[in-house]
């Protein structure tokens, strides 16, 4: 590299790519891909280390909670080219993110590439030719308490995780995981599973009718029974959710006793009781925050958390909206003149207010000194603009993006709202019915003409709705028609979506809005919760982890606490509070009343843990003496045994069955069904055993019983248990999948008894057999196996077919090569033709020399061509994937922590 050069150093190459564009030949732009260094495992500690005070975190909990950072295995290659490049620059810019995250990167690039020349840090909210231009005039220092407070963050998840997750290994299972944002999360979505579980329905009823009034170019509408004798009619939020009517001065009408109003109403004369009217304003919603933005992608596009923020990644590297991690819903000068003077010219002048609104941040803690995400630039291109550009999710969301924005500077929505009584009497008791009805008319849309916020799901609709009432008065006679008992139950708290956890989650203060797409994804990954459309369910298995935090480490999933505990991050990260103190305070307990130390200190609190009961833990009563169990391989059900019998009754519940769907008559229901012992299927003719299907650890399979072996008494315990290993073993097979123990016939055990089957001898002689495995059905010779489409070609492959299998390239576990999924046209680094194929470990895409797994949010028929691209230049930058061998060099903690220290 020529000398005078400036070597700019990004995260991403789509930023680095677009960034690039933007600058002269006198610049470099190369990207770290990420993080280049992080704390390791401490089983990757170098020996030495291993036995010292970082042998448990990888941080030195008694020096001032030093970390010991290494480069990661897959960065060292690309540090050691960045290093090259740094050697013909003369300055250095560091052009991350400018939140928390970015400004750690920044400053571990600068500790590892330890640069002799001046280092510029470089920050900028969009990536337009405009920003970049301004960034270049206007860089700064790293700012030490950015990284204190992200440093901070990343000990504090290690000191949380590395000994509360332990804890879940030694009690419910191995791999589990807990984290400071995570376990409270999941148990959100567990407490709202709870208040399902132990929800009563409630029956009432109501009743509906058309209306009228004498005026025949007037519009009929719909009205609802409200009062009866004076009283208010229930509604579903007059009961609490053990059923029970709760309301005073309410009467609860039956699905008899609402026909009998409507019986008694065949003849009766309506009237307008009263009618009310009164303006109606609307605002529009304020710009996009990273939250907003995950809530009302899920609610309007069905975008996941994790999706969201990937589309939004990509369209701010490609420089189309401005940065997506904020909490701020600020907009710039320049973006207020820009969207006001795009509503003016899309619908007109009047849309307009006289001046730009003006927006502040609801959240306390909120930091990160960005704009809204909004469409970049000081001129916003519009949906159609970019329409040839953008395609799938991108498009969707820039769309989204730039509605939102418009429509925040627009006028309020106007109109008016009417709300109207009718009146009858009830023939044969007297008693005065009521009806209302309401409605908004809007005379003027302002910004609704751009965009509508979204809500998400209710549990109970508001009865007001943009009907058009009737020219009417007080008094005014009218006539009803389809009068109709409606009957209703109450409905269960509504399951969160991820866009509603989102919301609870930033309410309660707990994490940072750009850490909860990370968030839903761990506790989706860890099978503590599950989708099911747009709805959270969790599993059996979050409710066993959930309570064994819930009564060991109450504080850690206590909601306040963990608000607080990001308030004082938020002091960190605002220089007010020291990183070693606080984090001390927080495992030591070093200053008790604060935040982190009410608790005595993380360490105290797993040390004097005492005895926990793993069987209580994993324990969920069902009722009727019913538990449910988290066993080691999936939920089952116990109860008490059966008369006559001294073992409990045990059934397996269903993977697909929700924790509120298994009330106690379901629970009777699967144990009922289940089969007691061994079920008896009859003879072998061929050996004369007696053939009998069981259920084991591994699910249900069938074997014979065979005749205990007959020993010499005499025989020593060794020479016993020699000759007992040396008896014939009985022949055992596990069931198809698409069999089960109440349906499997004799035949079908013998069939399966006769497995493994030879199917030939290949050309060398040597023999090709089928057989039946834990993964699944398999072709196998000599060494090598080979995997069968089906359970049943174990009885129907030919020796031709099993010859042809062989003959094709081996792929994975023995799978035989399979056509591409899809083509996405040509790669431009490499020139070689991109698909999607289906891998081992799910699809990806490959031009025939990368390869990239696609993301989880990503599938085979949404990808797009751009992303393919992207996808596999992000592999190409990041290098070969090798094994995890830390650096050996002395810990060097930072001298700012050293010098606290």
């Amino acid at each position: 590299m020529a000398a005078g050069r400036k070597l700019v150093i990004v995260e991403s190459p789509a930023k680095a790519r677009t960034i690039a564009g933007y600058l002269g030949d006198d610049y470099d732009v190369e990207a770290s891909v990420g993080h280049i260094r992080d704390l390791p495992q401490p089983s990757e500690l170098p020996a030495e280390l291993k036995k010292g005070p970082f042998g448990k975190f990888a941080v030195d909990v008694e020096n001032g909670f030093a970390p010991y950072y290494v480069v990661d295995a897959d960065k060292k290659k690309k540090v050691a080219e960045l290093k090259k490049l740094l050697k013909g620059a003369d300055e250095l810019y560091l052009a991350t993110d400018e939140d928390r995250e970015g400004e750690a990167i920044a400053w571990h690039l600068e500790q590892e590439l330890k640069p002799k020349v001046p280092v510029k840090r470089m920050v900028f909210h969009e990536i337009t030719r405009e920003a970049i231009t301004r960034a270049l005039t206007q860089t700064r220092q790293i700012d030490e308490r950015l990284v204190d407070a992200q440093e901070t963050r990343r000990i504090l998840d290690r000191l949380y995780g590395y000994e509360v997750s332990p804890v879940l290994w030694r009690k419910i299972r191995q791999g589990l995981s807990a984290g400071r944002v995570q376990s409270v999360a999941t148990r959100l979505v567990v407490e709202r599973e709870r208040e399902r579980m132990a929800f009563v329905a409630a029956d009432y009823a109501d009743v509906v009718g058309t209306f009228a009034v004498a005026e025949p170019d007037e519009p009929a509408f719909p009205a609802r029974l409200t009062a009866l004798a004076g009283q208010r009619v229930a509604t579903g939020r007059d009961f609490d959710d053990h059923g029970v009517l709760t309301g005073r001065g309410v009467v609860h009408l039956s699905a008899d006793a609402a026909q009998g109003v409507v019986d008694g109403l065949a003849d009766a004369s309506f009237v307008v009781q009263s009618l009310d009217t009164k303006p109606y304003t609307r605002r529009p919603a304020a710009p996009f925050t990273t939250s907003t933005l995950q809530q009302e992608a899920g609610r309007k596009l069905r975008m996941s958390a994790r999706q969201t923020m990937r589309t939004a990644q990509s369209l701010y590297e490609n420089g189309y909206i401005t940065y997506m991690r904020t909490d701020s819903p600020v907009l710039s000068t320049q973006a207020l003149d820009a969207a006001r003077r795009q509503a003016a010219e899309l619908y007109g002048p009047e849309y307009v207010p006289d001046a730009p609104r003006l927006y502040a941040s609801k959240s306390k803690g909120a930091q990160e000194a960005h704009e809204a995400i909004r469409p970049a630039g000081d001129h916003f291109r519009t949906p159609a603009q970019v329409a040839r550009e953008l395609t799938g999710d991108q498009f969707r969301l820039y769309e989204l993006v730039w509605k939102r924005t418009v429509a925040s500077q627009m006028a309020d929505a106007r109109g008016q709202t009417a709300s109207v009584k009718l009146a009858a009497t009830v023939a044969g008791t007297g008693q005065e019915a009521v009806f209302s009805a309401s409605g908004t008319v809007i005379t003027f849309r302002g910004f609704l003409a751009a965009y509508e916020e979204g809500r998400d799901v209710s549990r109970y609709e508001d009865a007001t709705d943009d009907s058009r009432l009737p020219a009417m008065a007080a008094g005014d006679p009218l006539t009803a028609s389809g009068l109709t008992a409606e009957a209703h139950r109450t409905s269960p708290p509504p399951r969160f979506t991820e866009a509603s956890l989102v919301k609870a989650l930033e309410e309660r203060g707990i994490g940072r809005p750009s850490t909860y797409a990370a968030t839903i994804s761990t506790i989706q990954d860890r099978g503590y919760v599950t989708s099911r459309g747009q709805a959270l369910v969790p599993s059996w298995l979050a409710f066993a982890v959930t309570r064994l935090l819930e009564e060991n480490f109450s504080q850690l999933v206590d909601y306040d606490f963990t608000a607080e505990m990001e308030l004082d991050l938020d002091q960190i990260a605002a220089g007010e509070r020291g990183r070693a103190d606080w984090l001390g305070q927080f495992y030591f307990g070093a200053e008790q009343g604060s935040a982190v130390g009410a608790a005595g200190g993380l360490h105290g609190l797993v040390a004097n843990l005492g005895e926990i009961d793993a069987r209580e833990v994993n324990s969920i009563a069902i009722g009727d003496g019913i538990t449910l169990r988290v066993g080691r391989y999936g939920p089952y059900l116990e109860a008490p045994p059966l008369p006559g019998s001294e073992e409990p009754q045990r059934a397996s519940v269903p993977e697909d069955m929700a924790p509120d769907e298994l009330t106690v008559d379901k629970a009777r229901e699967l144990l009922a069904t289940q089969p007691e012992g061994d079920q008896v299927l009859g003879t072998d003719p061929a050996t004369g055993t007696q053939i009998v299907a069981r259920t084991g650890r591994y699910g249900p399979y069938v074997t014979e019983l065979l005749p205990e072996p007959e020993l010499d008494p005499s025989l020593s315990a060794a020479a016993r248990k020699k000759a007992l290993a040396a008896a014939p073993k009985p022949r055992t097979a596990s069931l198809f999948k698409d069999m089960s123990l109440s349906t499997v016939t004799l035949d079908d055990a013998l069939r399966l008894l006769s497995l493994p089957r030879v199917v030939g001898t290949d050309a060398e002689g040597v023999p090709i057999t089928a057989q039946n495995g834990r993964y699944g059905p398999y072709l196998k010779r000599g060494t090598d196996s080979r995997t069968l489409a089906s359970e049943e070609q174990l009885f129907t492959v030919t020796l031709e077919e099993a010859l042809a299998i062989y003959a094709q390239p081996k792929r994975g576990r023995g799978q035989t090569a399979a056509p591409p999924l899809r083509e996405l046209g040509e790669d431009p680094t490499s020139g070689k033709p991109i698909v999607v194929k289906d891998g081992r470990f799910g699809p990806y895409v490959t031009d025939g020399v990368t390869n990239r797994t696609l993301p989880r949010d990503t599938t085979p028929e949404s990808i797009t061509p751009e992303q393919a691209i992207e996808l596999l230049a992000e592999k190409r930058a990041a290098g070969p994937a090798k094994k995890k061998t830390p650096a050996r060099r002395a810990p060097a903690p930072r001298k700012k922590a050293a010098a606290k220290a």
